[in-house]
């Protein structure tokens, strides 16, 4: 990762160019590095997986470096993402629509797209291989700009990063914001998925007899046990037999930066998760679960891949197998 000097010259054409009253972007920069500590290094990869506000504001301007709005939230929450980007969104940020971008062959929501559709359809978004890409939501809780950070990952994309406290952190710490649709020129953009990182149904109907992977599920506790309702209609309620429960609400501070990893890591002991074991990652449709894998990520557990149908997949059928109540230990 790049030291962080706070005195970044500006291309006079970057997205803070016409910005120069008393408290504009470079104020900004220079009170979000006084308040908020510079991203955070993976530990398996040498792009940081997690980045601040501090981090982006000075960096936004250089060339491929690539701010991406991934705000996507359930029908129930009655907030339309894409108008929200339009209203304000971080200077040149891409609006990655993640229902278009899953796979459209399927009725299964959020599935992974062939990587000859996610590559043609971020080169058309404008997203280029050398680019550094800083993921973002506006959930306040980091709903969903873990798995479209997974998704660039997943397809080889290692230089991708989730904004820490998403486009909340980067509104409360007074940096500038857009409006309108951002459209770059096609950029050239090349995926290959590693498959080592995603589990379908018949790898986890094995592993309920095999255990061989720990799963752990990032819906809310009430969904888990079957006390709670599924949001969506025709799915039992329940968990996958053997599957621990974290959700993903709980590893956001009440302002939606990521908890400190000594945290993190207490809530995945107190799950029952070891973090040296192979672990597979699921929530409803696969969207949260990455909430999971991005913790996981920071705290260096070395093997995490996501049960891409999740819970839509596995409680939509009649004949997987399902428990209901708190998480059992065998």
């Amino acid at each position: 990762m790049r030291a962080a000097d706070g005195h970044v010259e500006r291309d006079a054409s970057g997205p803070f160019a016409k910005s120069r009253t008393p408290d504009g972007p470079a104020q900004c920069r220079r009170r979000a590095s006084r308040t908020i500590q510079y991203g955070m290094p993976s530990e398996l990869h040498r792009f940081p997986s997690l980045v601040t506000v501090a981090w982006l504001a000075q960096r936004i301007a250089r060339p491929g470096v690539r701010p991406v709005d991934a705000s996507w939230y359930l029908a129930s929450a009655q907030r339309d993402p894409r108008a929200e980007y339009e209203t304000a969104h971080i200077p040149g940020a891409v609006f990655f629509d993640l229902d278009a971008s899953s796979d459209q062959s399927t009725s299964l929501p959020h599935m992974l797209p062939a990587s000859e559709e996610f590559a043609a359809r971020m080169s058309a978004l404008g997203v280029s291989d050398s680019d550094e890409i800083v993921v973002y939501d506006g959930s306040g809780v980091n709903l969903s700009a873990p798995r479209v950070w997974w998704m660039f990952r997943v397809f080889g994309h290692r230089a991708t990063a989730v904004l820490d406290g998403c486009f909340g952190a980067w509104r409360a710490a007074g940096l500038p914001v857009e409006s309108g649709v951002v459209t770059p020129p096609p950029g050239t953009f090349t995926a290959h998925l590693d498959a080592s990182r995603v589990r379908d149904l018949s790898a986890m109907r094995a592993n309920v007899d095999t255990r061989r992977e720990q799963m752990i599920d990032a819906r809310s506790s009430g969904r888990f046990t079957a006390e709670q309702q599924e949001p969506r209609p025709g799915l039992r309620g329940g968990h996958i037999p053997g599957s621990r429960s974290l959700p993903y609400t709980d590893l956001v501070a009440p302002n939606g930066a990521v908890r400190p990893r000594d945290e993190l890591r207490a809530m995945f002991d107190a799950a029952g998760v070891d973090l040296e074991r192979p672990i597979v990652a699921s929530c409803g449709s696969g969207v949260t679960a990455c909430c999971l894998v991005l913790a996981l990520d920071l705290l260096g557990a070395p093997n995490v891949s996501v049960y891409d149908g999740s819970w839509t997949e596995w409680g939509g059928l009649t004949d997987t197998p399902i428990e209901t109540g708190p998480a059992r230990t065998y």
